[in-house]
C-alpha cells in the first residue's frame, strides 16, 4: 500500500497536478486550499522534481481532446460515470466508430474496471456488455485487415 502511495504522489509531482479546493460547509472533508508554491516546494523536497501543471494538456491534446484523438487515436472507450466528480472533464461522446464514449449516470470513477459479481445492477452488466461487444468488433476487423494484407506479403 505504502508503494501505491509513494506513486500516485510522485505522479501528482510530475504528471497529474489537479488542483483542487474545498471547503466544509459543502463538503464532510476538511477544508482545502490549494497552493502551487506548497506543491513546488514539496515535490522539489520530496523527488527532486518541480511540476509541470501543463503538460499533460500540452502533451495529450488538453482543452481539444477531440481533435488530437482523431488524428492519433483508435479503439479506446471511454466510460464516464456521471457520479464520479471527474467525469466533466471526460469524453461524454463519441468521436468516432473507434472512439466510443459509454456514459452512465449511475456510474463513478473505474467502476467498470471492477470485478464483477451478483450484486452488480444490471445498468453496469449492460455497460461491461457494450465493452465486450466494441472489443470483439475492433479484433474481428484487425483479423480480417492481417488476413486481406497478408496476401500482399
Amino acid at each position: 500500500m505504502l508503494i501505491r502511495s509513494a506513486s500516485k504522489k510522485f505522479q501528482a509531482c510530475t504528471e497529474m497536478i489537479l488542483p483542487t479546493e474545498g471547503n466544509n460547509e459543502e463538503s464532510i472533508f476538511p477544508t482545502s486550499n490549494y497552493d502551487c508554491n506548497d506543491l513546488v516546494n514539496q515535490c522539489t523536497l520530496l523527488y527532486g522534481v518541480k511540476p509541470r501543471p501543463s503538460w499533460i494538456t500540452t502533451e495529450f491534446g488538453g482543452f481539444d481532446i477531440e481533435r488530437v484523438l482523431r488524428h492519433h487515436g483508435s479503439n479506446i472507450i471511454f466510460f464516464n460515470g456521471i457520479r464520479d466528480p471527474w467525469s466533466g472533464g471526460g469524453v461524454l461522446k463519441n468521436i468516432s466508430q473507434s472512439l466510443v464514449a459509454i456514459v452512465a449516470k449511475e456510474g463513478a470513477h473505474h467502476v467498470d474496471l471492477r470485478y464483477s459479481t451478483e450484486e452488480d445492477p444490471e445498468w453496469l452488466k449492460e455497460v461491461r456488455k457494450m465493452e465486450v461487444h466494441y472489443i470483439r468488433k475492433w479484433l474481428s476487423q484487425y483479423h480480417r485487415d492481417l488476413a486481406l494484407f497478408s496476401h500482399f506479403n
